[in-house]
């Protein structure tokens, strides 16, 4: 199952758009105009003569942030494997995102651990440090000025079914600030892709129509965000650090900080974030936020120097979900999820926005794979599933690991052996550059987790911790 995994994970990381494609059906409907909607959207639309993107929010208006997405205030990571796949599908996005005054900066030993830096890795990573409210409008002005894609401003409200398929989607149309009507509609749909986020209606909408739920599962992990926005009076180029991120173990002094984050973004501003977990809330007035900062490496107290621009921006996230398509048995076919529908990950992970990218990818396997649309795309959510284990892998169970420790659970023999090896990587990661380079493809979504337990690598990473302590 592993090797599995570990092989269907590296062909969909680097897989390119098909060049030549058939197109199978007439109008294709995604639900939802997020970027994971987007770029749904993007693969469809050299699948279907006509594309539908359903968003109650005016996404097409020039604007910034949007009720849809609360938390876009907050520090997004395109993680590199992340770049790397949208620039696939949207060719030119970083360069656009760039003249729009986002920066491309190397990634050159900018994670800190327990406040030593990685050792670096060799393999001249970048990182596209951009706000989300940009990045999201570069991306959707490019895939909606497809000439098949088109934007219905309104609410799904349910589906319609033909011999066991999806065959329509329900809405409500959101009315105008004149208006007072929100008339009700039907689009008529050969395939249709939930992309509604964490809170999809989507397995209330099965129930009712007496298909499966999809079960979900829920891990505990109270994180509270703090951002804030600061003038950046010195060019990206001349700064010693362009961008940082720091982690601490539980037991390590940081003043309640568990991550932080800071990143120069458009604007001539850098964008920072303090995190904390449970009920630790760092920097909760510029104040606060400041003091914390001091105790962090020292370009956070650069990046914060600068007038402050806003308020400090808090967000509360309770809980990762995933939902288990897969696992499903009783399915309607020519319907699939993808993106925070079907799993939503600690978001300090930065794992949000390239997974949508790679369940693009999946989605454009699963459509080139001669599919039997008659049936449910069982296919396609074996592909997904990959992706989210490899992601939930590493988000998810780095946070249990947390909530075990705080708590003093015990655990199983085998996961204390999987966290000790997992402990052991990461250790080294600040000690010897092969470790990092192994541990930095997997947290940048390059690689699957599964070749963290090469028994090479663990021993070499067994041995520089060792030679470590004895000096």
């Amino acid at each position: 199952m592993n090797e599995s995994a570990v092989s269907l994970f590296e062909k969909l990381v680097q897989a390119d758009p098909p060049d030549d494609v058939h197109v199978l059906f007439d109008t294709a409907c995604v639900i939802g105009g997020s970027i994971a909607g987007l770029l749904a959207a993007r693969v469809l639309s050299d699948r279907a003569r006509r594309v539908v993107v359903v968003e109650p929010d005016d996404i097409l208006a020039e604007t910034g942030s949007r009720p849809g997405v609360p938390q876009d205030q907050q520090v997004h990571t395109l993680l590199p494997a992340g770049q790397l796949w949208v620039e696939r599908w949207i060719p030119g996005i970083t360069k656009e995102a760039q003249d729009h005054g986002a920066h491309f900066v190397p990634d050159k030993g900018t994670t800190v651990i327990n406040g030593v830096p990685q050792a670096p890795d060799g393999e001249g990573h970048h990182l596209l440090t951009v706000g989300r409210p940009l990045l999201e409008a570069l991306i959707r002005n490019r895939v909606t000025s497809l000439p098949n894609v088109s934007v219905l401003r309104g609410q799904a409200t349910g589906l319609q079914y033909r011999d066991d398929a999806v065959s329509a989607v329900r809405y409500v149309a959101t009315a105008d600030a004149d208006q007072g009507d929100r008339s009700a509609g039907v689009i008529d749909a050969d395939f249709v892709v939930d992309a509604m986020g964490r809170s999809s209606r989507l397995s209330n909408w099965l129930r009712q129509s007496g298909y499966d739920q999809p079960r979900l599962e829920r891990l505990e992990a109270p994180i509270n965000y703090a951002t804030a926005l600061f003038e950046r009076p010195v060019k990206v180029a001349d700064l010693e650090t362009a961008s940082a991120l720091a982690l601490f173990a539980p037991q390590y002094p940081s003043g309640g900080v568990s991550v932080a984050a800071a990143q120069p973004i458009e604007g001539e501003q850098w964008i920072v974030m303090l995190m904390g977990y449970g009920d630790r809330r760092p920097g909760r007035t510029i104040g606060e936020f400041r003091e914390a900062c001091t105790k962090l490496p020292p370009v956070f107290t650069t990046a914060t120097a600068g007038a402050v621009i806003g308020d400090v921006v808090t967000y509360h996230q309770a809980e990762s979900r995933r939902r288990h398509f897969a696992e499903v048995s009783r399915f309607p076919a020519r319907l699939v999820s993808v993106g925070d529908a079907v799993a939503s990950f600690n978001p300090i992970y930065g794992q949000g926005m390239s997974s949508a990218a790679l369940h693009a990818s999946c989605l454009a396997a699963y459509l080139g794979g001669g599919p039997d649309l008659g049936a449910a795309a069982r296919e396609f959510f074996r592909l997904q599933q990959v992706v989210v284990d490899a992601a939930w892998a590493v988000s998810a169970g780095g946070d249990a690991a947390r909530l075990d420790a705080e708590n003093g659970t015990e655990v199983p023999e085998d996961v204390r052996q999987q966290r000790w090896a997992m402990e052991q990587i990461t250790a080294a990661a600040v000690l010897d550059g092969n470790v990092t380079r192994a541990f930095n493809h997997v947290s940048y979504m390059l690689r699957h987790p599964v070749t963290l337990a090469d028994p090479q690598l663990l021993t070499r990473a067994v041995a520089a911790n060792e030679a470590a302590m004895t000096k």
